[in-house]
């Protein structure tokens, strides 16, 4: 991204989220830290159960923290926080869900569930700018002005996503958290839902984190890449670099899952499995995330530094 100056939107410091009580607890996400760049779109990736939703639900204030913090434009949005702060953060921080058919309200019609944020926060001066609002965001997501007066039932996948998209974007957020939000929906339709939210980023001057399960998808659309793991983070990377120079075996074995659409040469494809026991000897050696330089941090070991240093940069 040409961006000199890099201004710190996001940053997440130390994050932990535990679930359960003490006799019987998850650490779901384990002293995770990275920085969302204003402006840039930051991919979140691992495989079901890393902990990345958790992440995002954590930015919004679904889940609670259990240590370290959460800061927005500088100011802490994680813990107690006043009414008048909360409202903030719920207007400035929008979230797309992955299933549109779960998260819309199936009583509620299509104006409804676009302008109910509009309503709760009054962002408008009277009914005819209101209306005017929900329009303009139907027709700029690729809806029809007569889909308003219809409910979710009687559309598609990929208009039901429209929907969600228009609900979020209505609200004028400065940020998006997009929770594998073109998962749920047919291959043809995913590049229109991603080239969408590209076109609202380029408008709107938006920052994205895009949680996603597959690597092949997030290569075009993220500025860097943060791979996830258990909860823990195993590498972050600008995009193009992760894919030249995967360094990381967890992050080796989600590029060997991208599908080849040669079929001979996907026939013959070897799978990596990740396996930490056999890959690493961390009861000898403490690992810690380590920037190798050009902003690509990997979670290695002192030996495994070397070894990654080798790789990346030759002897």
């Amino acid at each position: 991204m040409e961006n000199t100056e890099k201004k710190v939107l996001l940053s997440i410091r130390n994050l932990d989220v535990v679930f359960g009580n003490k006799k019987n607890s998850f650490k779901a996400v384990d002293n995770v830290s990275f920085d969302i760049y204003k402006g840039e779109t930051v991919s979140l990736v691992g495989e079901s159960g890393s902990g990345k939703t958790t992440i995002g639900r954590a930015i919004v204030r679904i889940n609670p923290c259990s240590n370290g913090e959460i800061l927005y434009d500088g100011k802490r949005i994680s813990g107690k926080l006043s009414k008048k702060d909360d409202r903030e953060v719920v207007k400035k921080i929008q979230m797309i869900f992955q299933d549109p058919s779960a998260s819309l309200n199936e009583r509620a019609t299509i104006e409804y569930i676009i302008s109910e944020g509009l309503t709760n926060f009054h962002l408008y001066k009277d009914e005819k700018e209101r209306m005017k609002k929900v329009e303009t965001i139907t027709k700029e997501v690729g809806l029809l002005p007569e889909h308003l007066t219809r409910y979710p039932h009687e559309f598609s996948g990929g208009q039901r996503q429209r929907v969600g998209i228009a609900r979020s974007i209505v609200m004028e957020p400065e940020f998006i958290i997009a929770d594998e939000p073109i998962s749920a929906l047919d291959v043809s339709i995913r590049a229109q839902v991603l080239n969408l939210l590209k076109k609202f980023q380029k408008e709107r001057g938006l920052t994205y984190l895009f949680i996603a399960h597959d690597l092949s998808i997030v290569r075009f659309i993220s500025d860097r890449i943060v791979v996830i793991y258990r909860g823990k983070i195993m590498e972050i990377a600008e995009a193009e670099e992760l894919f030249a120079h995967p360094l990381h075996p967890y992050t080796k074995s989600l590029m060997s899952a991208i599908p080849v659409p040669d079929p001979a040469i996907e026939k013959d494809k070897k799978l990596l499995v990740y396996d930490p026991k056999t890959m690493h000897n961390y009861e000898t050696e403490k690992p810690e995330l380590v920037d190798l330089g050009n902003g690509h941090m990997v979670y290695a070991s002192p030996s495994e530094l070397e070894k990654y240093k080798e790789l990346r940069f030759g002897k």
